[in-house]
């Protein structure tokens, strides 16, 4: 499990995923979050503008997990 820091109050799942580099463009984020590739707290998320707070556990692709502080 690997830790991010954000300096704000949340950002936004689709922004998270380009932040940590796992997708290089919006587009590609989109289609990670669209084929369900992406839980957040340990459920599927759709919402590309779903809330990232401090203390949400993010998993990608059932492989990398990331905790935000």
């Amino acid at each position: 499990m690997k830790e991010i820091n954000i300096d704000t109050e949340y950002i936004k799942l689709d922004q998270f995923i380009k932040y940590i580099g796992i997708a290089q463009t919006g587009g590609h984020s989109k289609m990670l979050i669209k084929n369900g590739q992406i839980k957040v707290n340990n459920e599927i998320c759709f919402q590309r503008g779903k809330k990232i707070k401090k203390g949400d556990m993010i998993e990608i692709l059932d492989d990398e997990t990331f905790i935000v502080k």
